[in-house]
């Protein structure tokens, strides 16, 4: 049995002593964190946590905590990662013993993957009775350990306010990521008395001065340089200080992630859509908040139309998110927001600054090109539907505000190219561990965090048989979203791909045109079928109209192709 270490309330002071059972403690630390919703699916060994969150059989209102109850694990836990990234502080997901945390790992694993903070609890059967064979006995932490920041046991009821304490500090401080407490059933049910410690506003820490002053000198031999900025920016608080040195330095910009929205649509730096020239012919990439993957060509910028390899450099907001796999021509880990300023000031100590007109004129033509060639796309009256019109019509309807949130594979990609959010913190996607199903879970988060926004799901029809019974969550707590499916009856993203490498496809069809809005319907939802271009705007407009959740099965011709570059391997 793993124990977690002995955790102290990081030297801030005693809000009061709470005495109650083990529920009312980890609800009060997790309150005392800032918590304000619990996501789960029901289970008797985590009762006192939902007895602690509705405050009791008095049921205050409002309760301690919002309680949103789910129909799978995964969907509480892909929620609370999708309340941690819309937050930026740690969100909370509740799961029973056994199987209620090993349906929660895929999404765990996502969290880990796109450093998104969470806490996640765990029921656990009796300490009195381990290794007798009780009710979904488990060891848990040795399967989260991998994909956590700490994955533990909390021994007695005497230890869990530090031990959920010292989870969201951990959670929440970076490299941000997930957290895994178990508890014994026993223990939760048992009462004792502690301090529920204050929390303080952690200290931000100092730049490494001497990498930013690298970064500063190689930016002032660069001809053409390239900034790309990714979920960390976001995450970290440091998208204010990224505009600030865009805009000062007037660097040419790319985003991915989260980074998304940091640039409002037609931002003179924003370059999106001249991104493959702009990685091809950089001569120095600097990177921030994102990792060298698969999405940026492993770290290979540079080489293209005879332009030699360009230099890189990583700026992330831990030492162990620097890449080790390519050269680096400088490095700086650190708090984002504070090393990004510090570039900006360096930057006013160089005394030979080069200009970058002619070549942010040329990416910026590029881009401009390549939106004019989008608008036949967007407008396209093709029989069956093109994907990219659905995004035509679309993003005439976006609020400002809208979180939009990608939940498939092929007809979320046309969504990254063609929808650009209007604001930092509105975009959601499965990152770089492309876990489908995670998108019901972030609609939740989205709407219970967002509750005057527009909150739409974008689903593959793959994706949406992963997840879609939980419209059923969304009915029962009354979060209207609009959900867009793209219907090709396939698995789009492996389909084509397997008829390149092999001249056939297998195990990539689904039933053609599956009546999802009938699924939603069934659920106590709305929706509708849609086959004719012309009438995607008319039914985008009663779907923001209902209030309620609504489903447009948008069907799709699945011989269109989304023009990648990679696959990710």
């Amino acid at each position: 049995m793993t124990e977690i270490e002995q955790a102290g309330s990081g030297g801030s002071e005693s809000s009061g002593v709470r005495e109650g059972h083990g529920g009312d403690l980890a609800v009060a630390v997790a309150r005392a964190h800032g918590v304000s919703a619990m996501f789960t699916l029901s289970g008797a060994h985590v009762f006192p946590l939902y007895d602690a969150a509705v405050g009791g059989s008095e049921r205050p209102s409002p309760p301690p905590l919002r309680l949103v109850d789910v129909r799978h694990e995964q969907t509480a836990v892909f929620a609370a990662e999708a309340v941690g990234k819309l937050t930026r502080t740690p969100g909370l997901a509740v799961v029973t013993a056994g199987p209620g945390v090993t349906n929660a790992v895929s999404a765990v694993t996502q969290a880990h993957q796109a450093g998104a903070p969470l806490v996640l609890l765990g029921g656990r059967a009796p300490t009195q009775r381990w290794g007798a064979g009780s009710l979904q006995e488990l060891d848990h932490p040795p399967l989260l350990a991998p994909v956590t920041k700490l994955a533990a046991t909390v021994p007695t009821v005497d230890e869990i306010v530090p031990a959920v304490d010292q989870a969201f500090r951990l959670a929440g401080t970076r490299h941000r990521g997930p957290v895994f407490l178990d508890v014994p059933m026993d223990q939760l049910y048992s009462r004792t008395s502690a301090s529920v410690p204050e929390v303080a506003e952690p200290d931000l820490g100092e730049p490494d001065a001497e990498a930013v002053g690298e970064i500063a000198n190689l930016l002032a031999s660069a001809q053409r340089p390239l900034l790309v900025l990714g979920s960390d920016v976001y995450l970290d608080r440091a998208d204010c200080a990224a505009r600030t040195l865009v805009e000062e330095l007037e660097l040419p910009v790319v985003v991915n992630g989260m980074g998304r929205g940091i640039f409002p649509p037609g931002h003179p730096q924003l370059v999106s859509r001249a991104r493959s020239t702009a990685v091809g012919r950089c001569d120095l990439a600097i990177v921030v908040g994102t990792p060298l993957d698969f999405r940026l060509a492993y770290g290979s910028f540079g080489g293209r139309d005879g332009a030699p390899p360009a230099k890189v450099v990583h700026v992330a907001d831990a030492a162990d998110q620097l890449a080790r796999h390519v050269p680096l021509a400088a490095a700086a880990a650190g708090p984002l927001r504070v090393t990004l300023a510090t570039l900006a000031t360096a930057w006013e100590q160089v005394l030979r600054r080069p200009g970058w007109t002619s070549w942010t004129a040329e990416l910026r033509a590029s881009d401009q090109a390549a939106r004019a060639r989008d608008a036949a796309l967007l407008t396209a009256d093709a029989d069956p539907i093109h994907p990219a019109r659905v995004y035509g019509e679309l993003r005439r309807q976006l609020a400002e505000d809208a979180v939009l949130i990608g939940d498939g594979g092929d007809f979320v990609s046309f969504a990254g190219k063609y929808v650009e959010p209007a604001r930092p913190g509105c975009w959601l996607d499965p990152g770089p561990f492309g876990c489908l199903g995670a998108g019901l879970g972030a609609a939740i988060a989205a709407r219970v965090s967002r509750p005057s926004s527009q909150v739409v799901l974008l689903l593959g029809d793959g994706a949406a048989g992963m997840s879609l019974l939980d419209v059923d969550t969304l009915v029962r707590h009354r979060l209207p979203v609009v959900m867009v499916v793209g219907n090709n009856g396939c698995w789009g993203l492996e389909k084509h791909p397997m008829r390149m490498l092999y001249g056939y496809d297998v195990a990539t069809d689904l039933a053609p045109a599956t009546r999802y809005d009938e699924v939603a319907r069934a659920l106590g939802g709305a929706g509708e079928t849609v086959t004719r271009p012309d009438d995607i705007g008319p039914a985008l407009r009663r779907a923001f109209d209902s209030g309620v959740p609504y489903l447009l099965n948008v069907l799709t011709d699945p011989e269109i192709v989304y023009p990648r570059a990679t696959f990710g391997v």
